[in-house]
């Protein structure tokens, strides 16, 4: 599924959750940290590899947010979009590291600029998509939150089975 041919320009991780929390700032002298949180829905791990561009997102949002992953009320495999369920996004440049004797090296992982900039616009699309699909049930509770890309998080997760899947796009 890579763009253009070659290998793949976006690795990510998916995982079913139960809930998940994610800190995106830390406490500081006169405040507390801040947390992102969902409930039920699916956390994805995003990372932008060199040969990125805008062109793939929406072709890996509607992958993403339509594989059946999830379990369902009735046990049977559903996607995010059909739960319905919340969506967690987690910018994660470590999926781009590449062993090289005891060190890990990230020479294949795209410029901080275009991180930033691919990763924006990925999250938008992934609100405009899940909370379009959502609109169809209006009592359900769907959110999407996302992490900052560029900053050391952490994550609380309660996984469901855990049904976790690599996608490289």
């Amino acid at each position: 599924m890579a763009e253009g041919g070659g290998g793949p320009v976006v690795r990510t991780v998916l995982q079913q959750c139960l809930r998940a929390r994610l800190q995106v700032e830390p406490a500081e002298e006169n405040r507390e940290a801040r947390f992102v949180q969902i409930d039920r829905g699916m956390v994805i791990y995003i990372c932008f590899l060199k040969g990125a561009t805008e062109h793939i997102l929406p072709k890996m949002v509607s992958t993403l947010l339509n594989l059946r992953l999830c379990e369902g009320g009735s046990g049977r495999l559903v996607s995010v979009s059909e739960l319905p369920g919340s969506l967690l996004i987690v910018p994660q440049a470590t999926l781009g590291g590449r062993a090289k004797g005891r060190a890990v090296q990230y020479h294949t992982n795209i410029s901080k600029e275009d991180g930033l900039r691919l990763y924006g616009a990925f999250v938008s699309l992934c609100e405009q998509q899940l909370l379009a699909a959502a609109g169809a049930a209006a009592s359900a509770q769907v959110t999407v939150e996302h992490g900052t890309y560029g900053n050391r998080q952490v994550l609380q997760l309660d996984t469901n089975g855990p049904y976790t899947h690599l996608m490289e796009f």
